[in-house]
């Protein structure tokens, strides 16, 4: 059994965006030559999350939509108390984004099977950057043979 580990990079925009990297996971799965296994794909940030969904234009901006009926950036939240806390200088108000990123997950594990990701038809790999732009990254660990 191997065990192989890659960080990718990505460039977000402004606001929440959602990404599809199954093609960067697909790339690196082929590149790795595992057959059978799995891969851990692991968000390395607090306001960012991962989610298997259909990667649809219009179900994104429901996503959207949905996310921030879930937590309102008009709220009042602790966190944002920014006096109280020992912060950078350019720290953002964003706990509403904190509170999306705990509704969503900050991995996914994905079967491979015959060198391919086992995902159904419609299913993409999606890294939600809540709180962009920003500079991410995105650990991928493959396991098997």
């Amino acid at each position: 059994m191997s065990v192989i580990h890659k960080i990718i990079e990505l460039e977000t925009d402004p606001g929440i965006g959602i990404y599809n990297i199954t093609p960067q996971i697909k790339d690196f799965i082929e590149s790795v030559s595992v057959e059978n296994g799995q891969i851990l794909v692991f968000s390395r940030h607090t306001t960012t999350a991962l989610a298997i969904n259909e990667y649809e234009v219009r179900l994104l901006e429901d996503i959207k939509v949905y996310l921030r009926k879930l937590a309102p950036e008009t709220e009042t939240y602790l966190h944002n108390d920014l006096h109280l806390r020992d912060v950078p200088d350019d720290e953002p108000m964003n706990a509403h984004f904190h509170l999306m990123a705990m509704t969503l997950s900050s991995s996914e594990v994905i079967p491979i099977m015959d060198g391919k990701l086992a995902l159904g038809t419609y299913q993409s790999i999606l890294l939600f950057d809540l709180d962009g732009p920003r500079k991410r990254s995105v650990y991928f660990q493959v396991y098997g043979e």
